[in-house]
């Protein structure tokens, strides 16, 4: 048995049960792709549910506001997927009439639509016959054929994409592909595969060798920047605080939080006493208090935010002053949701 018949054999007997697998809408075969970049099955899973449920076709996200949508996907990450997500929504309905392109090349077109999304549309909508090139693929095929070129260099991704194209299986494209990220995502797992039952292993370079362990290769390219966050929750005399939506394109774009205050380290109360007026600007001096005393240290992919929330308890009353138990009406980083189920008033 070849290589590609191995996969589809196996697939067989060990796919999971999974909600798009049972339909070859591309509206939702896109859905779960965009959801489940850099997030593993069963975070994404409940997210995939809900947008289904709320938006079950792409005209209904398409006419969305851009806040529900972001409220949808709080907690999930990589917040510019969401917008993307909306974005093109639009696109396919104002553009192409609500109907997803059915080619690689045109699906390429739309914005946050990579090689690797518009192969998987293509080949399990519309059986084109296009590999995938996923990190399980990137495992599975740098393993099995023992290639050490790094999965992340210009070189590497060209040489993975043509090797995917040798092996896979033109007859069922649709099945080859999902089988053979599913077999990297349980079979030939990231850590500790057990390699003793994979149908894969007289043939497995790796394991041969004994370097299962060392592929894939990965330069290791980023670098890790400490910015540090002081969240000032302002309470009036209503016991009522502020938010503010996040501009530009930073991290967690359009999104609301407290009024920030970023310094270059961190600071102690008597600090933040002289600066939160350059944030807010108050008559009179509030009460400060620390919630954390420890650093919450919130960790992205190319960052690291220290994070402290100050409590300021003034006399003012704020004219677009907020109510504790309105905050969950406005989408926020999961940094913000985790404080505002802790915090008491």
């Amino acid at each position: 048995m070849i290589f590609s018949q191995k996969i589809l054999h196996w697939y067989a007997q060990n796919k999971r049960n999974l909600p798009w697998r049972s339909t070859k809408d591309p509206y939702r075969i896109w859905l779960s792709e965009i959801m489940l970049q850099q997030t593993r099955v069963s975070q994404g899973l409940p997210y995939y549910l809900k947008f289904t449920e709320h938006f079950p076709t792409v005209n209904e996200l398409a006419g969305a506001s851009e806040e529900q949508v972001l409220k949808l996907w709080q907690g999930l990450g990589y917040y510019s997927r969401a917008r993307n997500l909306h974005t093109t929504a639009k696109t396919v309905v104002n553009e192409y009439h609500g109907k997803f392109p059915n080619t690689y090349i045109e699906l390429l077109k739309l914005k946050g639509v990579g090689d690797y999304t518009a192969s998987a549309i293509a080949s399990i909508c519309f059986d084109e016959p296009e590999p995938v090139v996923d990190g399980n693929v990137y495992r599975v095929l740098s393993r099995y054929f023992g290639v050490d070129i790094p999965i992340n260099g210009t070189k590497g991704v060209k040489y993975f994409k043509e090797l995917a194209k040798e092996v896979m299986n033109v007859e069922n494209i649709r099945d080859y592909n999902q089988g053979i990220m599913e077999f990297g995502a349980i079979q030939c797992a990231p850590k500790n595969p057990d390699c003793s039952v994979c149908p894969l292993n007289e043939g497995c370079v790796a394991l041969k060798k004994n370097i299962i362990k060392e592929l894939p290769i990965k330069i290791n390219k980023t670098k890790i920047k400490n910015r540090y966050f002081n969240y000032l929750v302002f309470l009036d005399a209503n016991n009522r605080t502020l938010l503010r939506q996040r501009k530009g394109k930073g991290i967690w774009q359009n999104l609301w939080e407290f009024p920030l205050l970023e310094t270059n380290g961190k600071i102690n109360i008597d600090e933040l006493g002289g600066k939160h007026h350059n944030v807010v600007s108050l008559n009179e001096a509030p009460k400060i208090y620390e919630f954390n005393q420890e650093d919450i240290v919130h960790k992205l992919s190319h960052q690291h935010l220290h994070t402290k929330f100050w409590i300021l308890k003034t006399k003012t009353k704020f004219k677009d002053g907020i109510g504790f138990n309105e905050l969950d009406k406005f989408p926020v980083p999961v940094l913000i949701a985790d404080f505002i189920k802790t915090f008491k008033i």
